[in-house]
């Protein structure tokens, strides 16, 4: 989401080179060559979206969630990512989903008693696999209307009832401030379970400090409750990337160093 203007490698190189690790989506979409010799060279890839289809919700897309995730641990393996991103439900090139709920709909009993089954047999592949599937949030108001168990209670009320070792949390807090706001208090309650934090402020999506989140509180908050996992900018910049970098680093560095 940085560095748009520059051909994929360069831009993984550069914030490799501004000291930052790199997270990728859909693997598909990447050289799959280069992102290994980049990692051999010593780049850092935390996660990758960790399937290409399938959703939690149903028996058909979950069997087919769980075959696309078994694909998609060799390349995590290959780029040396620790962390599998997961979804209610696959998204398609503009972040809609490919399986949505009616307008104002939410998943009923059935649908919940599933996606548990799913993320169970999740956790068990991770645990056979070596591996971390993380299960993230979104935001049906602004970017992913109709996605199913969208709101971080949902997917904290998932995970926390799995309680895996290999299906952690990616607790976004764009998504998050955006469906029910709260953050620190958010924070706390999944602290157990929470495998990554991804920010961007709101509204617009971009670097800390360009909205209405208080950031450099949020990270106080986070290094008090003894977070130290990762904490990825999962944002556009509103300007210069290299500026977007720093203004992230000046949020989060005085508290995580």
């Amino acid at each position: 989401m940085l560095f748009v203007d520059l051909p994929m490698e360069r831009r993984i190189r550069r914030l490799h080179d501004a000291g930052f690790h790199v997270e990728i989506w859909d693997w598909r979409r990447h050289d799959l060559d280069r992102l290994a010799r980049l990692h051999r060279d010593g780049v850092t890839f935390t996660s990758m979206t960790g399937y290409i289809r399938g959703t939690l919700g149903d028996r058909a897309g979950a069997d087919e969630l769980l075959a696309t995730a078994a694909e998609s641990i060799p390349v995590a393996r290959r780029i040396g990512a620790w962390a599998l991103n997961l979804h209610g439900t696959g998204l398609d090139d503009r972040g809609l989903p490919v399986v949505a709920l009616p307008e104002g709909q939410e998943p009923d009993a059935a649908m919940w008693e599933q996606a548990h089954e799913t993320l169970t047999r999740i956790a068990e592949l991770g645990a056979r696999e070596g591996v971390t599937f993380v299960l993230e949030n979104l935001n049906r108001a602004v970017d992913h209307p109709g996605v199913p168990f969208a709101a971080a209670a949902d997917t904290l009320a998932l995970v926390s009832a799995v309680d895996s070792p290999h299906l952690r949390l990616n607790l976004d807090l764009y998504h998050a401030q955006i469906g029910e706001g709260n953050l620190i208090d958010l924070c706390r309650r999944a602290l157990p379970w929470i495998g990554e934090i991804q920010v961007a402020d709101v509204p617009g999506r971009c670097e800390p400090g360009t909205g209405e989140i208080n950031y450099p509180g949020v990270a106080r908050a986070l290094a008090d409750m003894g977070y130290a996992g990762v904490v990825g900018l999962e944002s556009f910049a509103s300007g210069d990337p290299a500026a977007a970098l720093a203004a992230f680093r000046a949020a989060f560095g005085a508290a995580f160093g």
